[in-house]
């Protein structure tokens, strides 16, 4: 269990072992849930990437993606066009 206290303004240090597990660092911003009474902390970047990768939960799948190329392939389309091969071409060249 750790402890911490309220300063006069409502600031609190974090406990350097709660620091370590939430793998917290300087400007990083901590979320406060309400679960079945109790308030959780938690990182609020780490919990946003956990929401996202639920919500885009076999979305490949659904793109046929199933490999790095086909994820590159993705990204050129958006970028340059499906028209622009020439250009999908010298950016593939540029990468490597």
């Amino acid at each position: 269990m750790n402890l911490a206290k309220v300063s006069a303004n409502g600031q609190v240090t974090v406990p350097v072992e709660i620091r370590r597990r939430l793998q917290l660092k300087e400007g990083d911003k901590l979320l406060f849930i309400e679960r079945d009474g109790q308030i959780v902390i938690d990182n609020a970047s780490a919990t946003a990437i956990l929401r996202a990768q639920d919500a885009f939960a076999g979305a490949a799948k659904d793109f046929g993606v199933s490999s790095v190329d086909d994820v590159q392939s993705l990204v050129d389309e958006v970028r340059y066009g499906a028209g622009n091969q020439h250009i999908r071409a010298i950016a593939a060249f540029d990468s490597k």
